[in-house]
């Protein structure tokens, strides 16, 4: 499963140099920080509106939360790219969290932020 978020990391990587007329990826690093934020903002809002929709079970429900899904995934890698950070640290985070309560784990970064 993470060879499709490498691949997908190295394309973003490769159009952050590309031009913004021929690159929506580069128009979004061009435009910054903000508007990247904005548009992760907006695909978690469109995601969430999607899984509401979903309580019905249909098919089409569950192809719209996935679709959106996607697009939050997407966006959220385009956000990590303009951070110079990339999927791999998030899966390295999410692997450090194995067989550690989540409660524990949530409860620690309560006690580091308050450091």
């Amino acid at each position: 499963m993470n060879k499709v978020l490498e691949e997908l990391a190295v394309v973003l990587e490769q159009r952050k140099s590309a031009s913004s007329d021929s690159s929506y990826v580069a128009s979004l690093h061009e435009k910054g920080l903000k508007k990247i934020l904005e548009k992760v903002s907006e695909e978690a809002n469109e995601t969430i509106e999607a899984a509401k929709e979903c309580e019905n079970n249909s098919e089409e429900n569950k192809a719209a939360v996935v679709q959106e899904t996607a697009d939050l995934w997407f966006h959220t890698m385009v956000m990590l790219s303009h951070l110079d950070l990339g999927p791999e640290q998030v899966l390295n985070e999410l692997e450090n969290r194995f067989n550690v309560s989540g409660l524990k784990e949530k409860a620690s970064r309560k006690i580091e932020t308050n450091n």
